[in-house]
């Protein structure tokens, strides 16, 4: 089987176009395709022609023979055939290592499947022969090219190097020169094939696999659909199969994407759609496109906006629609149509030839003159590259005019509607939202067939193909006068906009979730008014009360009010002896006073109320005037006594219970009369006695050998903050930031020169000081992406080759512990790792970007192998996140910044409690602020009771002894 010229290049096309035209598939026809063909056919004939005059006759020859090619004596030959069988051998590089199994990908194992039986051919245009420049030095062959049109792309370079590959085989040795004839004016660009040689390869192996299969390639639409003879029936299997290809504007590489997720089909996709909000500093941003929310468009057939689409048109509408020829930059037809409905005026400037083109801007220019505040508006970036090309040709309108004005203002519809109206249309094409709309073509011609329309104007000059290509401008114009009316629609909001429920405001939907309690909204209001009469509250509050005595007693409640509680110890406080101001002798009683002190008392098996009851009285100086109270006194401004401040701070910060929720059980299990609103004075004092070991805390992490850094939101009264959270062994602190930015942690790390161990975040990076990135982290993102493409097999074969170096690491740290002496010997491996992984061929964007990951973050991924104690995982500081995460839970955001500050003090001080196995309460209840200095007395405590009881056991079994022996 052979792979031909006509195959290569309509794989470069597409590969489903390669496969029918090699399986013989009949076509639809195409206009534009066969006028291509033609004109192609047409200009390679001419050119040969050409290109042979400049050569004598016994120096150029018409299809000589293949065999006597490397004998030849011509000088110039045209239609040469070549062909060679493909037999060179296709060395397999596979990526195989002891720590993973990455193949290579699928592209490079198409290349391995070329077979001997596949033969290459191609029809060369030309050939130029230079004899050899000397013995032993072989003649030099010259592939050459005819292209008709005047810019070449790169799939004419692949072209020429597929000719100069085969070329290379049939005789046997390299071809380093090509040219390309092209355009109207012969111009020769020469290139060297051997520079995409490569590439060919690559082609030719990807197309030996596809022509081998025996069921066709997926198809995708793509722009060369339009000059494709094969385009109807893509296009109706597409429509037939709902294919992701239909979105015009989705990429190949979306597709691959939302494939490897498992989404096939546009219904598929219109399901996916979620309005998320957008953060402040993208709200002035423009609206990014969603693909999902076209898809959705689509499904329900209705028109979806995002926001509000602003086209504001202040003066008279002009619009304008231009008709050209791409490949020569000429435009042959402008379309100007000015004003609305009936009343609108049309105007068609047609050039017969280049030199007319000046004369039609000209005359367009005039025009704009004439309008009265006239605001042009177009479709697309067509007209756009059309005004700034011929302001650069021929000049532009004078400064301060109406055309000058009207041109520098241009108004693009199409920036307009574009990830701001989604109609329910395939792509956002015109064509496609002006007959959705309802607007109908009287010839349904494409814009690419009207440069065959002009080509055969320019050949036969009959005024009924001008008339149709007059006709085709003016309805564009009319179409785009529709589709800028509708928009208008839509932005006032009017009823002519869509009957109800034809449009729909992204910013109204709302996605509900399957499972949960949910408000019903009810077709009738009858059927909400039942509804609300059969809730509980109501039920039992409005029925129930008028036929039991016993729940309207209970309702009504009691209005006796609770008795203070007594004291249970009475204090008198000792009388001065002299006045602490001037130290007078002389001192007099003023004024008897007494105050209670609510407490709370611990005793071995429980807690109880305790009311201290102090009597005092005021003193007078007699030498010196000053009033005061006793100096020596137990109580302080509070009424409130520390055990019960130790309590309350305890089931707040320890127990994460709501503050009102203490109130009330303080109030029901010890009978106090605290006020709604004391918990939290209480934690604010509680903040402020222990600044100082928070402070403490923070010293000591910064000048610690290890420490592990995270960061989780935090809302304080509708507004976003962060709590970043820093841990070692035995202290955690959590400092509040109004950002995410890295200064807070840059400045508080500034000196730090132990391990960082954190997650991959960029604020970290600016911290000089050996980092350790969190492997599980990693692992966990890769199997994020390996849910969301799971169909992606070289993903799977990067990340698992990273699980099969880490595995066996982690086994070692099991087995020895965090120790350095054992964990250098895998240092050889992750190298030899990461030599193999960079050498490795991958094609999936999924794969590249794990790779690009684990390349740029080589050095703190493995830093724990080099240093005793430091762990592979930032368990310390995601352990401290949870505990503020159910604290943020309780909080629910309604605290103030100062509020906040003070729970993670307290927060900060009961975790390093449990890092140091201290208790909370204890510690509290203490008095003590230095918790290293309480766990430190605690353990010297347990270690003496433990020697006591040690000798007590010891004196018990001498004594025994002795009575044994006795």
């Amino acid at each position: 089987m052979k792979i031909s010229s006509d195959l290569f290049e309509a794989f470069l096309k597409c590969p489903t176009k390669c496969w029918l035209r090699f399986t013989g598939e009949p076509t639809a026809g195409n206009a534009y395709a066969e006028w291509v063909q033609a004109r192609d056919e047409s200009y390679h004939a001419d050119a040969a022609k050409r290109f042979m005059e400049d050569v004598s006759a016994n120096e150029c020859d018409v299809a000589p023979v293949v065999e006597n090619l490397k004998t030849a004596k011509w000088r110039v030959a045209a239609d040469v055939p070549a062909q060679t069988p493909d037999t060179e051998p296709r060395s397999s590089q596979a990526f195989q290592t002891s720590t993973s199994e990455i193949s290579q990908n699928l592209t490079s194992a198409a290349n391995d499947q070329a077979r001997p039986n596949w033969i290459t051919e191609s029809q060369l245009h030309a050939v130029e022969r230079i004899p050899s420049a000397g013995r032993g030095q072989p003649a030099q062959f010259i592939p050459i090219r005819f292209i008709f049109r005047n810019k070449l792309t790169k799939d004419d370079k692949l072209l020429l190097a597929f000719d100069a590959f085969v070329l290379s085989k049939m005789l046997g040795r390299a071809v380093s020169l090509g040219k390309i004839i092209h355009g109207d004016d012969q111009a020769m660009l020469k290139m060297k094939p051997l520079a995409l040689a490569g590439e060919v390869r690559k082609r030719l192996g990807i197309i030996t696999a596809l022509l081998a299969s025996p069921t066709p390639p997926d198809f995708v639409l793509n722009r060369h659909c339009a000059e494709c003879e094969f385009q109807a029936r893509c296009r109706k299997a597409a429509v037939e199969k709902d294919d992701l290809s239909l979105l015009a504007g989705m990429s190949a590489k979306e597709r691959q994407k939302l494939r490897s997720k498992g989404i096939f089909t546009i219904t598929q996709l219109s399901y996916t759609f979620r309005l998320r909000r957008r953060p402040k500093r993208q709200r002035d941003k423009r609206e990014k496109y969603h693909h999902s929310l076209k898809a959705l468009a689509i499904r329900e057939k209705k028109i979806h906006i995002v926001g509000s689409p602003e086209l504001k048109i202040e003066g008279t509408p002009v619009y304008l629609d231009v008709e050209g020829i791409p490949d020569h930059d000429f435009y042959y037809l402008i379309g100007v149509r000015i004003g609305n409905g009936e009343s609108a005026i049309q105007h068609s400037l047609w050039a017969d030839t280049v030199a007319d083109e000046e004369k039609i801007w000209r005359e367009f220019l005039a025009i704009l003159e004439t309008v009265e505040k006239p605001v042009l508006i177009h479709y697309g970036s067509y007209e756009t590259t059309f005004l700034n090309r011929m302001c650069k040709r021929y000049g532009e309108p004078f400064e301060g005019s109406m055309a000058a004005k009207a041109i520098q203002a241009a108004i693009n519809i199409l920036s307009v509607t574009f990830s701001q109206v989604y109609f329910p249309t395939f792509s956002n094409g015109l064509k496609e939202i002006a007959g959705n709309l309802g607007f109908r073509w009287s010839d349904p011609v494409t814009g690419i067939q009207t440069i065959v329309r002009r080509q055969e104007w320019e050949a036969s000059r009959k005024s009924a193909a001008k008339q149709g290509l007059l006709t085709y401008n003016a309805e564009d114009c009319a179409a785009l006068a529709a589709v800028a009316h509708k928009l208008l629609d839509l932005q006032k909001g009017s009823p002519q906009a869509g009957i109800p429920g034809e449009v729909v405001d992204t910013a109204r939907l709302k996605w509900e979730h399957p499972y949960g309690f949910k408000r019903n909204i009810f077709f009738f209001p009858e059927f909400d008014q039942i509804n609300k009469a059969a809730y509980w509250d109501y039920q039992r509050e409005k029925v129930y009360v008028r036929s039991n005595q016993r729940l309207r007693r209970g309702l009504k409640g009691s209005t006796r009010f609770a008795l203070p509680p007594s004291p249970n110890k009475y204090i008198q406080c000792i009388e001065p002896a002299n006045c602490p101001s001037c130290g007078s002798l002389k001192i007099h009683k003023h004024i008897r006073a007494e105050k209670n002190v609510y407490d709370l008392k611990f005793t071995c098996t429980g807690v109880k109320r305790w009311v201290v009851h102090y009597q005092f009285h005021r003193y007078h100086c007699l030498a010196c005037g000053t009033t005061f109270y006793p100096p020596k006194r137990d109580w302080t401004s509070s009424k409130f006594g520390p055990e019960l401040i130790a309590f309350v701070i305890y089931q707040n910060i320890e127990l994460r219970l709501p503050q009102e929720a203490i109130d009330q059980s303080v109030n029901k299990l010890f009978g106090l009369r605290l006020a709604i609103g004391t918990t939290g004075h209480l934690k604010t004092k509680a903040a402020t006695d222990y600044a100082e070991t928070y402070a403490a805390l923070l010293g000591r992490l910064q000048a610690g050998q290890l420490l592990h850094a995270d960061e989780t939101k935090a809302g304080v009264r509708g507004a976003d903050g962060f709590v970043w959270v820093f841990a070692s062994m035995e202290e955690v602190a959590y400092v509040y930031a109004e950002t995410r930015e890295g200064g807070l942690v840059q400045n508080f790390l500034q000196h730090f020169k132990g391990v960082l161990v954190s997650d991959f975040f960029a604020a970290y990076e600016g911290i000089d000081c050996p980092q350790q990135k969190c492997l599980v982290h990693l692992i966990r993102d890769f199997n994020d992406l390996l849910h969301k493409q799971p169909y992606d097999e070289e993903l799977k074969q990067v990340t698992k080759g990273f699980a099969n170096l880490v595995r066996p690491i982690v086994e070692t740290v099991d087995r020895f512990g965090l120790k350095a002496h054992f964990l250098k010997r895998h240092l050889c491996a992750v190298d030899r790792f990461y030599k193999e992984l960079r050498h490795v061929n991958l094609v999936s964007e999924a794969a590249l970007k794990c790779r690009d990951r684990l390349v740029k973050n080589r050095e703190g991924l493995f830093t724990f192998l080099r240093h005793d104690g430091v762990p592979w995982n930032n368990n310390n500081a995601e352990h401290a996140v949870k505990p503020f995460a159910m604290l943020r839970h309780v909080i629910k955001g309604v605290t103030s910044e100062k509020g906040l500050r003070d729970y993670l003090v307290l927060l900060s001080v009961c975790q390093t409690c449990k890092y140091m196995d201290v208790d909370f309460l204890d510690f509290l209840r203490s008095g003590v602020k230095d918790i290293h200095a309480f766990a430190e007395r605690r353990r010297r405590r347990r270690h003496g009771r433990d020697r006591s009881v040690a000798v007590t056991s010891t004196a018990a079994r001498v004594s025994a002894s002795d009575r044994a022996g006795s």
